[in-house]
């Protein structure tokens, strides 16, 4: 699948850190055989992947369209259609059908494993695609 992470309050904080258990789960992702992408509404934020040293697990970053999802895809030059979104937005996962809702990082950061929860909803929904 081509998984697509949304970066502001999904993968990283307010305050510019990763959420715990990205790099873990990113890997787990690709070790299933998803590709992962990046966007965002300020842009493809190759400054996230490079601060973070994302670059062996995110094969492309993007701009998000906020509004006219699907038309608009070309217009920003999204090359590939997404097949499961995480977002903190809502309405980013129902314009993409199927998704993962995340609120902001939970403080103490160290708690936080929304990304564990992620990771096992998307197995999920490999498993019944599979099943079904």
């Amino acid at each position: 699948m081509n998984i697509f992470f949304d970066v502001d309050n999904t993968i990283i904080t307010w305050d510019v850190k990763l959420r715990p258990g990205v790099h873990e789960v990113f890997t787990r992702l690709r070790e299933d055989g998803h590709t992962i992408y990046l966007w965002s509404g300020m842009g493809p934020r190759w400054e996230v992947v490079k601060r973070f040293d994302l670059h062996e697990h995110v094969a492309d970053c993007f701009w998000k369209p906020l509004h006219n999802h699907h038309a608009r895809m070309e217009e920003l030059g999204i090359t590939v259609m997404p097949d499961y979104v995480i977002d903190d937005h809502v309405e980013i996962i129902h314009a993409y059908t199927i998704g993962s809702h995340v609120p902001e990082p939970a403080l103490p950061l160290d708690r936080d494993t929304v990304m564990w929860r992620v990771y096992d909803e998307i197995q999920a929904h490999v498993s019944s695609f599979r099943a079904g």
